[in-house]
């Protein structure tokens, strides 16, 4: 009986979400709530949808974007991006030493701090030779870092009346995962969900220069490096969106399908999250990771706002 009612939640959220029902925040916490009552009857299609959703709605955004907009955005998140990588690792490689956190865990969770979350983890995991628990504790604890910095970033970016741009930007470098930052920017609005993407996809790019850092910091060699591809159709889309005069209609409702992905991909995300996983992490990882997010979310807010 309980499987049957998780299977009808399960499906009527995702309902809410197709239908712009639900926004962001909500839909997060309902997969949180969802978790932590039921067990997930479709684990590994969820694992999966995450990656496929998150990625077809992020090109979907693209047809709302115009080139040159998106390369001026992208000029002016350059160098904060590379500071705040630069600043992210640093600091991680300092802080496993002084918190004598496990050498790979530690640099997993610097490598999701630094770029993309999840996305990161995914990609230098392999070339360090993690093992699956490092990798699930690592993911376990951004993805939790990424739940509470969809409620409070919005609320942060209007305390300090920051604009739609300098709020895209803030959010695009200081929350990890993807998902999160154009669930942030989302509910911020259009013009910092712009910003946020263009500025968050940019950054997933390190992840190259990073995964060959992190098979030199380790010694491994032989390791395939994975390469995002989907943001190439992402920038394919942008040129199309802008010499290709589309239908205002058809561009509109493809932005606004995006956007309920997105809502729906975050529900999603809150069911792989529970109390008793967040439980089995420890304190030492979850405080590793909070002192880097904090660090990084103080210097590129200090950076936008000087």
């Amino acid at each position: 009986m309980k499987q049957q009612l998780s299977k009808v939640i399960f499906f009527l959220v995702i309902l809410l979400a197709l239908l712009g029902i639900i926004n962001s925040p909500v839909a997060l916490i309902l997969g949180f709530a969802f978790a932590s009552t039921f067990e997930n009857p479709y684990q590994k299609a969820t694992q999966k949808g995450i990656s496929y959703l998150l990625k077809i709605a992020v090109v979907g955004l693209g047809f709302g974007m115009e080139l040159f907009e998106t390369i001026k955005t992208s000029k002016e998140g350059f160098t904060l991006t590379f500071l705040s990588i630069v600043l992210t690792i640093t600091l991680g490689m300092i802080l496993i030493k002084l918190l004598k956190i496990e050498r790979k865990l530690g640099h997993l969770i610097s490598s999701g701090t630094a770029i993309c979350g999840g996305s990161a983890i995914a990609a230098v995991a392999p070339v360090i030779k993690a093992d699956a628990k490092t990798i699930s504790i690592a993911l376990g604890v951004v993805f939790f870092l990424n739940s509470v910095a969809l409620f409070i970033f919005p609320h942060l970016g209007h305390f300090f009346e920051m604009t739609q741009n300098q709020f895209g930007l803030w959010s695009a470098i200081a929350i990890h995962d993807t998902s999160s930052v154009v669930g942030a920017a989302l509910e911020y609005g259009d013009e910092a969900l712009k910003t946020a993407t263009t500025v968050k996809l940019a950054r997933t790019l390190w992840i190259i220069p990073l995964s060959i850092f992190s098979m030199l910091l380790f010694k491994v060699k032989g390791e395939k490096i994975k390469i995002p591809y989907f943001i190439l159709i992402f920038i394919a889309v942008i040129i199309l969106n802008s010499f290709i005069h589309l239908p205002t209609f058809i561009t509109e409702n493809i932005v606004m399908i995006s956007k309920r992905l997105l809502v729906l991909t975050l529900f999603l995300v809150g069911t792989t999250i529970s109390f008793k996983d967040l439980k089995s992490i420890g304190i030492k990882p979850i405080l590793f990771a909070i002192i880097l997010w904090v660090s990084i979310s103080i210097f590129s807010l200090v950076y936008i706002l000087a």
